[in-house]
């Protein structure tokens, strides 16, 4: 893919926005080769873009995307770089607000250009679509809930209960902010700072669940590694789940396929039996669908 060809590209997905959070541009799944260190974000009048490796054409790049910001109407462009220590982002035009949010299906989340992760993942809005229409009158369990946007999901979907656990403060506290902002009872929700690992016991109050989410990073130093530590969680299912709970089980490490999480359960959690995996967004397209993010479906069986 030529420069000019991406620039089309882009312009023609922009063509399709609205206020809601969309990526235009996704090189990550390796689909457009010559473009696999990059993304490019609209976050309703946010152009966003990301720089995975120190590219020679960063800089004809980010005058591209000027260009295209000013002509499609957008206030502000934002570039963060994801290879540089802390990953810091840069306003290149316009100026962001004290507070700004991303939309997505008419709810708002809370975002922060000054951390790594701006505190959404677009990726995961089908699996926050599938929530919302199945948690009425469920009671749910949100591990590794972040800023908690599947909770906001259950609450719209009218779950009776939200248990979100994150050992994050600061994640939670977004967290709370989310749901405040979309008029939310959060009477109906509880935010544990716990290490899930660690704090299985305190977890098991609020059981049985009806819903389990578990959204784990694929490797956090210190804290979580997919491929040793997703099992640990697996084989807590029978101690949490009601009797016909649902799992709805993600994990977005290139490295760990479909199989692996089939055998996990399988082997570790036999009551429950695969039902689907859920499709990937459009607009985040791969050359590999066992590398590119996994939402799997998983319910127990009817004894």
């Amino acid at each position: 893919m030529t420069i000019d060809a991406l620039k089309l590209l882009i312009i023609e997905n922009i063509k399709l926005k609205n206020r809601e959070f969309k990526r235009v541009f996704h090189g990550r799944g390796n689909f457009y080769d010559d473009f696999n260190y990059l993304t490019v974000d609209s976050i309703d009048k946010i152009l966003f873009v990301c720089f995975f490796e120190d590219v020679a054409v960063e800089k004809e790049l980010l005058e591209l995307l000027e260009n295209i910001a000013k002509k499609e109407d957008y206030d502000t462009l934002v570039c963060q770089r994801r290879y540089l220590t802390n990953a810091p982002c840069e306003v290149l035009i316009g100026e962001l607000k004290e507070e700004t949010y991303a939309i997505e299906n008419d709810l708002k989340y809370r975002i922060s250009f000054t951390n790594k992760n701006i505190g959404i993942f677009p990726d995961m809005k089908i699996g926050r679509e599938y929530i919302r229409n199945t948690s009425k009158d469920k009671n749910i369990l949100n591990l590794f809930s972040y800023t908690c946007a599947f909770s906001v999901s259950s609450l719209e979907g009218g779950a009776k209960q939200v248990v979100n656990v994150d050992m994050a403060k600061g994640a939670l506290t977004t967290g709370r902010i989310n749901h405040h902002i979309n008029n939310q009872d959060t009477k109906k929700v509880k935010f544990l700072p716990y290490n899930i690992l660690k704090s299985w016991s305190r977890i098991k109050k609020d059981a049985p669940y009806d819903i389990i989410i578990i959204d784990p990073p694929s490797f956090q130093k210190g804290s979580f590694a997919a491929s040793a530590d997703y099992v640990k969680i697996i084989k807590r299912l029978d101690q949490l789940a009601s009797k016909n709970c649902v799992v709805l089980s993600c994990l977005n490490a290139p490295e760990l396929n479909v199989s692996f999480m089939l055998d996990l359960f399988k082997e570790n959690a036999p009551d429950f039996e695969f039902i689907q995996r859920l499709k990937n967004l459009d607009t985040f397209p791969t050359n590999n669908e066992e590398k590119s993010l996994k939402n799997l479906i998983f319910k127990r069986k009817i004894v």
